[in-house]
């Protein structure tokens, strides 16, 4: 089969060496080590092509013969995306290859033309043999087996191979009769020949695409000899013909051939002449100096025409960022598999009239099965039927139908889910439909995709466009399920629906699946089997296999005797299987007709049957190319996950130090790059193909077997241990990681004595190590990523994703077992995130991390780290399916809250944090701040939107059960969900289901109670005939209460009753009953096991001795109320009672026989209905849940130790602890959220979604995981751990109105419109200390130099010492609602809107002196001198030490008549102050010369917004005002106003205080698909950089913010409504504060427990310690 089928596009750069081997061996090894590798690199990164060299061995002798070079030749100019032709053209004629064959006419004329002028013939027929078996008969080159022979040729062979050549050349030079052409055949070197072959009747187009470099050497006498030249043997003639001379050859391909091209077809020839002194002729020196010269122009050409022929055409084929391309190229990847196996149909086969009857048949609601054992030709026959019906359209032809056809062993991805996915894809995209919302969950369930996929075929196929699905191979992928795809699918067929599969009939279980999938059709068809229409695919007839045989033969230009006509056709009789005879074939092309035993075709040498054939032609193969180079080759092939390229399969040979042992010489050293000669690789694919196909994978082409059958037989010739296996999955993964590329040299152990390539074992003391470079390609997960230079992100335009390395590391990593390099370098790795995201592979990716336990993985590590990733990732689907660059900013503000909870995942952020630094700007986070949403693993029951959730349990392990309406019930494990079906007539239906440790125990409505053990297998032990008795008929609607295990023993109650059953699990055996004197609540089973405590209706609890069945006591409430909670303490003297009014009696059951009362504590509200308890040991805490309120209760002294009240309005359905009882988890009615508090604070922090509108109706918590399962099926886990970590965050108890920094940068306060100013931590993120006040805090002032704060709570002003915590004064009588501080920090002013606002020392608090006039905007001048404010539209400078107006500025005074709404000064340039008026005039006032400039007018549109209004220190930037998403910015120094486009609507901005950058937080843009998550709706954190308008990073901050402020040292604080506060640093310069630093450093450290150390609580002083006097006016 012609491989050039199957390929759609060329995917490699192919160039054709063509030189004498005996005069190039110096320039081609430098060819070889210095320009090859570097354009293998270029084409790779640049293009994402393989560039391949092809041709002779630097240490072959006698090279490919002249049919296998034309081969080669032929196939780098088909295949070539470029140049296809190198020609090295030396001085050397070279030596006249023998031609392979000589047909027998021929022959004799040369034997006869030889004897006539005296010339032995003797070597021409000792070299050739007649062979009958050639078209036309011929006599052909004996073969000599190559092996080695390059290394070691010996002499004697040179010689003979000479003589023969001679006397060839010599007899051809007489024989006057033939033809100029035959002539040149055998009087030409191969380079002659394959130059004329390549570039005679060439099109100009492909002659363009050669390159030809000619050397003449003047004066060259010893050009021949020297150091890099192999020997030469004197010539066993010693005169030729003038005519047929070297010179004369060599002139009339140099001086003729080459120059009439270049006139006629611009071909690139390139001559350079060697001058040589006369007296040492052609130096080593001097060839050297032209290799190197020719280095340089041969890889400046070659990349030139690289470029010009790839580059135009490449941007095609870059790969898209959007994931819906993985699905579309495989999509192509199928349909080109099914053009390649449609070509391998040569004889028409009789089922085909039964497929196509099928499908021309109305209204079949049933599939058709093609049925066949192995080597059939299954594959090959549905792919025909295929191409029928959408390629030639020979059928079907009245219609257009849609074809659609599966290769299910040859997917990518074998998993169902993959294939269900793929399956969807591809209807909705044929039939040019949107895909269903569920279908962007990037690792969807089984249930959400049959429903997916249910949808599509009932919507899409219509009668003029049915639908044909065909799916080959479900029972062969190794780990596809065959019945768990079937049961997917719909039955009935929907209408318009054809589905035909391929089933071997030794998978009976696919089988049996199928006809219990598909009930049998009432209409009668043709070859109906049970349910199907079922096609039964045998071996063909001998006569067609004859008849294919003899095609092939011919095609290939042989023949068989009638002898072994006789044979084969016994052989096709007793295996009728076209790959058989196709295998024949290839056995066939060896035979000749020679007399020699060896060459007699008996049924003895024939082999028979499949397998025996393919291993008789590995052994062929091993023979001819050698058993290391075979075995390896074939190995690496067959352990490929989705089979290896060309490049690949060589790099991996070179690789391997078996393979490259037997190209190093033992007598000579090796060089240090070296690699397997390509023609050797090349040579063994030539042999191998047909069977060994190329076929399209991820945009390669790569080669895999045509059928498994070669697979399996290479695995048991060469793959039989798993240490084999293992060594070579091991060098697989190696080559993928890029181990040994970028010139990283491999040692290879070589004989100093006898050399790799002798047999037996070399003693030690003979071997030595020598590191060789093997010049593999580099595997770097991205290939030409450039960075924007406005983003801060690489534009994906520029991007090519190694998609080779993410499809093959993986696989290889796990099969090798390294298992922790694959979890640590890939599952936890960034940047292997992020290319599986640019190529589009986000569901791959989450499949990887979650669900690589059920391919054989289980033993992976970091289990909670890949969840928390998988979860991060899902939940983020959204936002990365088109922007997957969006990946680092996902994880700032999703993953790095939780990096104290997950240590292991700090790499990953130190990546994050590496990317800013490569791209060199960037916004990073130093403090996260409290999550938005925790990550959690949803589950969808579909079947559960028809029939409510009425019940459900959990176990330890995390399994869960519901129970639906209808009685059934389903169990989840991990993310997949079925049914729980039990083989028994009829089928059960459950009422109720409970879980006890790792039990499950299911009540049905029949009466039965069922026990499962979910640790072990799906074993359900009936305990019915345990508690109950069979005679009574009260029990006949009684469901289990619950139950409790104690080792082997188990106690059950039930709803109603009014005793406790006591059985021995194992042997199923009942031990006693204990009957009680009212209905059983609750029981209490310690460990112990002798004793049980069953709590009861009217307040009693019962006391049973299990040992004995007796009742030992009774325990009564006088208040009668429900018993729903007995606790016994660890030695079980107290016990302690809850009721149903949540009241708790402490009993003394030291002694069992006589309990004592020891006191009863009231919970203060008894009305409230009860809900359920729960119990925390670790902490000592029980929960007591009412519709109205929680009570705890602290188990040691027996104390109610808090409650919560239910918010307004809504009423609590049920409560639990978690974390040992630091925080509370609860459900609310008509509340589709569950509710954290903070136990400590009684702060809710955090509302879990569940996944949807239903109310939760049960809250399980499940050893580490908590799970909600929804009334409508919803079923929702989260990890507690990861719950407590978005709990804990610290954050002040209401949202963040203002955040004011410390100079240094190490601290800042926040206000938060509470009693309590807030001083966070910069280092620890947390917060260090309260500061208390008695009102809520107002306004806040630090001293320049940090050491006071002084703070506006209500009417009072409170001094505070920072480093002390010291309220040095409290001054009431202010009336201030501003309060600031100058500069030198000794002086504090109180602005008074509504009275004197003063001026007073910070020391003592002494007024200084009071200013009578309120000043709007006030500001303290940089040199503490004036307090400058605005004044009904004049802008005033008062005094600080007189309280009198020093300075005027007013516009009517001056230009015009307008009024100042804006102004600002400016510390670095303390006399000067920037002025705006109302009509957009800007001013620049010197202070203290009351000298103004009028700077410039702002258009009437930009006018100031004095609420906006900010400038920096130095005066250069303004911001002035916003607009939607406009930022208006005044460049002073320029005079130009600027503009900066948001992304949204902006909701805050300011600028830094150096004025070298713009930060501001907006709204989203409107999302076209609708989705309403935190990274689409909440606002966004941008930083522009004011210089060039750059935009240096952006981050979503899932949340509402309500705060904003920038440091000096570049740091980004934002306040959240939700109390929490986030830091992010802006990276564009060298340096950051040492706060800052350590800070970074520190991120993933674990944040200190906030229960363990709470904020240092400072106290305000009681009464005030200084009161101001009221003036007069104030008085009045």
């Amino acid at each position: 089969m012609d491989d050039s089928r199957t390929a759609s596009c060329k995917s490699c750069i192919k160039v054709y060496l063509c030189s004498n081997p005996e005069d190039s061996v110096v320039e081609r090894r430098a060819l070889r080590e210095n320009v090859f590798p570097r354009l293998r690199e270029h084409c790779r990164h640049t293009y994402g092509l393989d560039f391949k060299v092809r041709g002779f061995s630097i240490m072959c002798i006698t090279g490919p013969d002249q049919q296998t070079r034309q081969k080669l030749l032929q196939a780098c100019r088909e295949s070539s995306d470029g140049p296809y032709l190198v020609a090295l053209v030396g001085a050397q004629y070279g030596a006249v290859c023998l031609p392979a064959q000589v047909e027998v006419a021929e022959f004799h004329r040369l034997l006869q033309v030889c004897q006539r002028v005296g010339i032995s013939t003797r070597a021409l027929e000792k070299a050739y043999l007649r062979d009958e078996n050639t078209i036309p008969p011929s006599f052909c080159l004996q073969r000599q087996t190559h092996i080695h022979t390059q290394l070691h040729p010996d002499k004697q062979v040179r010689r003979n191979h000479q003589v023969h050549t001679h006397t060839h050349a010599h007899a051809h030079t007489h024989a006057h009769t033939h033809t100029h052409t035959r002539a040149h055949t055998y009087t030409h070197i191969p380079l002659d020949t394959d130059l004329r072959f390549a570039l005679e009747n060439c099109p100009r187009r492909d002659i363009k695409r050669c390159l030809v470099y000619v050397n003449k050497i003047s004066n060259g006498r010893g050009q021949s000899e020297g150091a890099d030249q192999p020997p030469k043997e004197p010539n066993v003639i010693p005169h030729l013909p003038q005519a047929l001379s070297d010179d004369s050859l060599l002139s009339q391909l140099c001086d003729h051939f080459l120059p009439s091209l270049v006139t006629s077809c611009q071909l690139l020839v390139y001559t350079t002449t060697s001058e040589c002194d006369p007296r040492h002729g052609y130096t080593p020196a001097r060839r050297r100096s032209y290799a190197e010269g020719l280095c340089q122009q041969l890889y400046s050409d070659l990349l030139a025409l690289i470029d010009s022929s790839v580059a135009m055409g490449m941007g095609k084929s870059v790969s898209s960022p959007h994931s819906d391309d993985a699905l579309t190229r495989e999509q192509a990847e199928q349909e080109e598999l099914c053009s390649l196996y449609s070509c391998l149909y040569d004889n028409d086969r009789p089922e085909e009239e039964e497929v196509r009857s099928y499908l021309e048949q109305r209204d079949t609601q049933h599939p058709l099965v093609v049925v066949g054992g192995p080597c059939t030709g299954k594959t090959v026959l549905l792919a025909h039927c295929a191409q029928q019906v959408d390629g030639v359209r020979s059928w079907l032809s009245d219609m257009d139908p849609v074809v659609i056809i599966q290769f299910t062993s040859l997917s990518v991805n074998l998993s169902p889910r993959h294939l269900l996915s793929s399956l969807c894809h591809q209807i909705a995209h044929r039939y040019n439909r949107n895909p269903e919302p569920s279908s962007r969950d990037p690792n969807p369930t089984l249930p959400q995709l049959r429903h997916n996929l249910s949808s599509l075929l009932s919507l899409c196929p219509t009668p003029k466009q049915p639908l044909v699905l065909i799916l080959d191979g479900l029972d062969q992928a190794w780990t596809v399920s065959g019945p768990q795809t079937i049961k997917c699918l719909p039955s009935p067929l929907p209408p318009n629906i054809k589905l035909m599969l391929s089933i071997s009939p030794t998978r009976t279980n696919t089988l049996h699946t199928l006809e219990l999938h598909f009930p049998q059709s009432s209409s009668a068809v043709f070859g109906v089997s049970g349910c199907c229409v079922s096609v039964e695919l045998g071996p063909m007839e001998g006569r067609g296999c004859v008849r294919m045989l003899a095609a092939l033969l011919e095609g290939s230009g042989r023949r068989v005797t009638s002898g072994q006509q006789g044979v084969m056709n016994m052989a096709l009789i007793s295996c009728p299987l076209t790959l058989y005879a196709r295998l024949l074939h290839r056995h066939a092309s060896l035979w000749t007709s020679g007399t020699h035993q060896k060459h007699k075709v008996t049924d003895e040498t024939l082999p028979v049957g499949v397998h025996s054939s393919i291993t008789v032609f590995l052994v062929h193969l091993e023979e001819k190319h050698g058993l290391v180079l075979v075995s390896r080759a074939l190995s690496y092939v067959t352990l490929s996950r989705t089979g290896l390229t060309e490049a690949e399969l060589s790099d991996l040979l070179s690789s391997d130090d078996a393979v490259l042992a037997g190209y190093v010489s033992a007598s000579e050293p090796p060089p240090s790059k070296f690699r397997v000669p390509e023609v050797e690789v090349e040579r063994l694919l030539l042999d191998l193909k047909g069977f060994l196909v190329k076929r399209s994978v991820a945009g390669s082409h790569v080669l895999f077997w045509v059928s498994r059958h070669f697979g399996l037989v290479v695995c048991e010739r060469y793959l039989s241990s798993w240490e084999m296996r293992e060594e070579m999955h091991t060098a697989m993964a190696d080559y993928f990681n890029g181990r040994w590329a970028y010139g990283r040299a491999k040692p290879l152990v070589i004989s100093q004595n006898t050399g790799l390539n002798q047999p037996g074992p070399v003693p030690d003391t003979a071997r030595m190590k020598k590191y060789i470079d093997r010049q593999p390609l580099g595997q770097p997960y991205v290939f030409n990523s450039k960075p924007s230079s406005s983003s801060s992100s690489p534009s994906s335009e520029h991007v090519r994703v190694n998609l080779r390395k993410l499809l093959e590391l993986p696989y290889h990593l796990k099969e090798s077992g390294r298992l922790e390099e694959l979890v640590r370098g890939l599952m936890m790795s960034l940047e292997f995130h992020q290319a599986m995201l640019r190529a589009g592979l986000l569901g791959h990716l989450v499949t990887l991390l979650e669900d690589w336990e059920r391919e054989g993985a289980s033993q992976l590590i970091f289990p909670r780290e890949r969840a928390l990733l998988a979860c991060i990732l899902r939940d983020s689907a959204c936002l990365l399916w088109n922007s997957p660059m969006e990946l680092s900013m996902v994880m700032k503000v999703r993953l790095l809250p939780f990096l104290g909870l997950c240590p292991e995942l700090e790499g990953y952020a130190e990546e994050v944090t590496q990317g800013i630094k490569k791209r060199g700007s960037g916004l990073g986070v130093v403090l996260s701040p409290a999550p938005s949403t925790v990550p959690s693993t949803q589950c969808l029951f579909p079947e559960a939107r028809q029939c409510a959730v009425t019940d459900a349990a959990g176990t330890v392990s995390g399994t869960v059960v519901v129970i639906q309406s209808d009685g059934s019930a389903l169990v989840w494990r991990g993310r997949e969900a079925e049914e729980l079906k039990l083989s028994c007539e009829p089928a059960l239906r459950f009422v109720s289901v409970r879980g006890s440790g790792t039990f499950i125990l299911l009540s049905t409505q029949c009466n039965t109670q069922l026990l499962w053990d979910v640790t072990g297998t799906t074993c359900f032990q009936d305990v019915l005939s345990l508690g109950q008795e069979s005679n009574s008929d009260q029990h006949s609607s009684t469901i289990v209460e619950g139950f409790l295990m104690c080792d082997d023993r188990m106690c059950v109650w039930w709803k109603g009753l009014s005793y406790v059953s006591v059985s021995e699990v194992s042997t199923s055996r009942h031990l006693t009953r204990l009957q009680c004197q009212n209905t059983v609540r609750s029981v209490s089973f310690p460990p112990t096991g002798q004793f049980v405590y069953c709590g009861q209706e009217k307040g009693t609890v019962s006391i049973f001795d299990t040992s004995r069945g007796t009742l030992t006591a009774i325990c009564s409430s006088p208040s009668e109320s429900s018993v729903i909670s007995v606790i016994l303490s660890e030695d079980e003297r107290e016990m302690a009672c809850v009721d149903s009014r949540g009241h708790v009696l402490l009993w003394c059951v030291a002694t069992k026989t006589d309990p004592k009362l020891l006191k009863e504590c009231c919970s203060g509200s008894s009305h409230f209905e009860f809900i359920n308890t729960d119990l925390s040991e670790e902490s000592c805490i029980l929960l007591v849940c009412k519709t109205q309120e929680i009570i705890l209760w602290d188990t040691c002294d027996w104390e109610q130790w808090d409650h919560f009240r239910a918010p307004q309005g809504k009423a609590f359905s049920q409560a639990l602890l978690a974390q040992d009882g630091q925080l509370i988890l609860a459900s609310l009615e008509a509340c589709p959220s569950v509710l954290v508090w903070r136990m400590t604070t009684g702060q809710c922090v955090l509302s879990l979604d569940a996944g949807s509108p239903s109310q939760p109706l049960s809250l399980l918590k499940m050893d580490s995981v908590l799970s909600v399962v929804t009334q409508n099926g919803h079923l929702t886990t989260w990890d507690s751990d990861v719950i407590c970590a978005a709990a804990m965050i610290p954050r002040t108890g209401a949202g963040v109105r203002e955040v004011v920094l410390e100079p240094m940068g190490e601290r800042f306060y926040v206000l938060d419109g509470s009693e309590i100013l807030w001083r966070w931590r910069l280092q620890t993120g947390s917060p260090e200390t309260h500061f208390l006040h008695d009102d809520p805090v107002e306004k806040l002032c630090l001293s320049p130099d940090g050491s006071h704060l002084v703070s506006l709570s209500g009417e009072d002003v409170y001094v505070w010492r920072s480093d002390t915590g010291q309220n040095l004064h409290r001054i009431h009588g202010s009336r201030a609602t501003e309060v600031l501080i100058t500069s030198n920090g000794h002086i504090g002013v109180c602005v008074s809107q509504h009275g004197l606002s003063r001026v007073w020392k910070l020391a003592s608090g002494a007024v200084v002196c009071n200013i009578h006039l309120y000043l709007a905007d006030a500001q303290v001048s940089p040199e503490s001198t004036f307090l400058l404010g605005r004044r009904h539209g004049d802008l005033l400078a008062v005094s600080l030490w007189s309280g009198t107006v020093s300075k005027r500025f007013s516009c009517s005074e001056r230009y015009e008549r307008s009024t100042v709404v804006a102004f600002r000064t400016l510390p670095e340039h303390p006399d000067f102050v920037i002025v705006m008026a109302a009509s957009g005039s800007v001013y620049t006032w010197k202070v203290t010369e009351e000298t103004v400039c009028r700077q410039f007018l702002l258009p009437q549109m930009f006018l100031c917004q004095p609420q906006v209004f900010h400038m920096s220190s130095d005066g250069s930037f303004a911001l002035l005002s916003t607009d939607d998403d406009l930022i208006t910015l005044l460049d002073l120094p320029n005079a130009r106003l600027c503009r900066v486009k948001a992304q949204g609507p902006v909701l805050k901005v300011c600028l830094d205080d150096s004025g070298r950058y713009a930060v501001y937080i907006c709204h989203p843009p409107a999302q076209d698909n609708g989705c309403a998550c935190d990274l689409h709706t909440k606002p966004l954190l941008a930083v522009v950089r004011l210089a060039d308008g750059g935009r240096l990073g952006r981050l979503c901050l899932c949340k509402t913010p309500t705060a904003l402020a920038v440091s000096e040292e570049l740091c980004v604080y934002v306040g959240f409504q939700d109390g929490s506060v986030g830091v992010y640093s802006i990276s564009d310069i060298t340096g950051r504060g040492g706060a800052v630093r350590e800070r970074i450093q520190g991120i993933g450290r674990e944040r200190p427990c906030q229960c363990d150390s709470e904020p240092v609580r400072w106290l305000p002083l009681a009464t005030p310690s200084i009161t101001w006097p009221k003036s007069s006016a104030e008085m009045t």
